[in-house]
């Protein structure tokens, strides 16, 4: 999907980020994008990558919260043979991967102190120190940053570096709400219908009812739940109209169940004969849902939980096991397979599993797997 699905929309606010991404795309200066999460920063990082001179080069996305501390240096700055345990080869970090192009720091503010202060350095000097390396590496990419923190609190807090705010705060840009762009929503649903519409199926569609509650609906995902929310319909109701009171309240934001039984005391069940779901699903999550009401609430992991529920809890032999390299074993066979029905490619790998293209690229580097 192109990035400039995040501009779709007439709303003042939509109009004025694409005025907005065309007079910067071509500027050097370093962006910083802030907003909740899911109101689209990569797309709008992307989005300024590709409207500018550097679309010819690579856009290098890394989120700084996905990766623990003791490897982000590596990660941005690469390392040489030999440089620490397991460094069996030199490796190419992400700023020097980006040379030419843009790289885009993800949650910018989860960062610890002490590599803040290494991209300032960096920030200010163009110049990158790989771990072990014995020659600083020049490089020219074009820096963008995003986060959900509010970074001014997490100064006074003193878990950010001021001077490393005042680098990167050159040009801000904040992605708004979606609760601030509510006529910009039945457009956004129209597009990402058709979007994930299934073969040769119509694209779904709403009643007025169910239309007029999701423009009102909050979303405190943003538009990251609207598309999971347009997803998951196109899937189970593929080529339909749907109706409020016609879809099970498991399959509804939580914001909307209220209004589906108001609307269900007061004008009784839809009648939506041509609102069907295949029986093997239906009862598919009737069995999900009471294996789920057997199970203990998640604890420290509920990733690790459910991958455990879904291999069917094996058994525990009598030597024991360890748990770390059992899950990194089912985590490891899961993406493989999503990557071969793929052909290898990641973003439709990535939405197969539900997951950030970025999370999945650094698991796919963690289990060296190929790509296309």
């Amino acid at each position: 999907m192109k990035s400039q699905s995040f501009f779709i929309g007439t709303s003042p606010i939509a109009q004025a980020l694409r005025r907005l991404v065309t007079t910067i795309a071509n500027s050097n200066a370093t962006v910083l994008i802030t907003g909740e999460s899911g109101t689209g920063k990569e797309l709008l990082a992307r989005s300024l990558h590709e409207q500018s001179d550097r679309a010819g080069g690579a856009f290098v996305p890394i989120n700084c919260s996905a990766i623990p501390k003791e490897l982000l240096e590596s990660e941005l700055f690469g390392h040489r043979k030999g440089s620490f345990t397991g460094a069996v080869a030199d490796r190419i970090g992400r700023f020097e991967l980006a040379h030419g192009g843009t790289i885009f720091l993800d949650e910018i503010g989860d960062m610890t102190l002490d590599m803040q202060v290494k991209l300032l350095r960096v920030l200010q000097e163009r110049l990158i120190d790989p771990v072990g390396a014995t020659r600083q590496v020049p490089i020219d990419v074009r820096v963008i940053a995003a986060t959900h923190r509010d970074l001014e609190a997490e100064i006074q807090a003193t878990r950010f570096r001021e001077d490393l705010y005042y680098r990167l705060n050159v040009l801000p840009v904040v992605t708004p709400p979606l609760r601030e762009r509510r006529e910009d929503i039945p457009e956004l649903l129209r597009f990402y219908a058709e979007h994930y519409k299934l073969g040769n199926n119509s694209a779904v569609r709403f009643s007025a009812e169910f239309l007029d509650a999701l423009v009102n609906y909050p979303w405190p995902g943003n538009v990251r739940e609207l598309c999971n929310l347009i997803d998951r319909f196109s899937t189970l109701y593929a080529g339909q109209v749907l109706d409020l009171r016609a879809i099970p309240a498991n399959l509804l934001p939580k914001g909307l169940i209220p209004l589906q039984i108001e609307l269900l005391e007061r004008n009784g069940p839809a009648v939506a004969q041509s609102m069907t779901m295949p029986p093997e699903v239906l009862a598919e999550m009737q069995m999900a849902s009471d294996q789920l009401v057997d199970q203990p609430e998640p604890q420290d992991n509920e990733v690790e939980s459910i991958i455990m529920l879904a291999q069917g809890m094996p058994h525990l032999p009598p030597e024991g096991m360890s748990l770390k390299d059992r899950l990194a074993e089912i985590e490891r066979n899961i993406i493989e397979q999503a990557l071969e029905r793929s052909q290898g490619n990641v973003s439709r790998t990535a939405k197969l599993l539900n997951l950030q293209r970025t999370t999945l690229i650094e698991k796919i580097n963690k289990y060296e797997l190929r790509t296309a």
